[in-house]
């Protein structure tokens, strides 16, 4: 295997990619799940198709125009939601749809053959590109920068506003720094898993984590840890069953949860039993 891997660029790639996007995903995914913002971050993350249709429209790298519309979603989510009363899930709606049918539009008014667009849909780690590897290793650096730097902000923001706003502390900024830096996840992510699947290798492995431990720290390490596991068995099992790669990261991370959850709540049950019997 690590003949293959020193032999071919393309799978160097991949394996780098989906390093950066495991670790990113543990620690945004973590704080998307404890702040309960899992379909917001869909919502982002099907608007950004709009971004790769306009991208090929203007013949530019699609997954920077995925990068602009991301941004822009996520803003505008943000400050609608403040601003108004409109409910969240009808939020959501409006850009989900909105960013697809754009992106429907731009290729169709593309020039020539349609674009094969199935990668940016469901993901193929196998095609990430130097480009795109350069652009996930910047928004990947940025990410984890600014959730370490300021990694006590960030633990009082999850559980106790209030606090910081005593100490001052500008809670609404956080607030938009947070989805401004769910929206360059969702870049990384889109070349490993896809548009489509983004929201579960997000979610995943942070539920996962949640069932043995509550501290923010080890939630983190371990999301990063079991993001790592489904990429690489994910890229492993897709590069020689020939099978999309983002699909069977997700399923891996899919079945490892149910897993997980039945097997939690068993030994839950049996410890109340136990301790009725005492």
């Amino acid at each position: 295997m690590l003949e293959v891997i020193f032999k071919y660029t393309f799978l160097q790639n991949a394996i780098l990619s989906a390093l950066l996007a495991s670790i990113v995903c543990g620690i945004i995914g973590t704080i998307v799940v404890e702040k309960k913002l899992v379909m917001m971050s869909g919502g982002i993350a099907h608007t950004s198709f709009g971004g790769i249709g306009l991208g090929y429209l203007l013949n530019i790298e699609p997954i920077l125009g995925a990068l602009f519309f991301s941004l822009i979603s996520s803003l505008a989510i943000a400050t609608i939601r403040r601003k108004t009363n409109t409910n969240s899930d009808t939020l959501i709606g409006i850009f989900w749809a909105m960013g697809m049918a754009l992106g429907i539009l731009f290729i169709a008014f593309t020039p020539g053959y349609p674009p094969d667009i199935s990668s940016y849909l469901f993901g193929d780690i196998l095609t990430v590109s130097k480009l795109d590897l350069k652009i996930i290793a910047v928004l990947a650096s940025l990410i984890i920068f600014f959730i370490l730097a300021f990694f006590n902000y960030w633990k009082a923001y999850l559980f106790d506003e209030e606090f910081l706003s005593v100490l001052g502390i500008n809670t609404l900024l956080l607030d938009y720094f947070l989805f401004i830096m769910i929206a360059l996840t969702i870049v990384v992510l889109i070349r490993v898993v896809g548009i489509i699947l983004v929201i579960a290798l997000l979610t995943a492995p942070p539920a996962i984590a949640r069932l043995y431990t509550y501290n923010l720290k080890r939630m983190m390490n371990l999301s990063v840890f079991l993001g790592i596991i489904f990429s690489f068995s994910g890229l492993w099992l897709s590069y020689y069953f020939n099978v999309s790669s983002g699909a069977t990261i997700i399923l891996l991370a899919g079945a490892t949860y149910m897993v997980s959850a039945i097997v939690r709540g068993k030994i839950l049950s049996r410890s109340s039993k136990e301790l009725c019997e005492e």
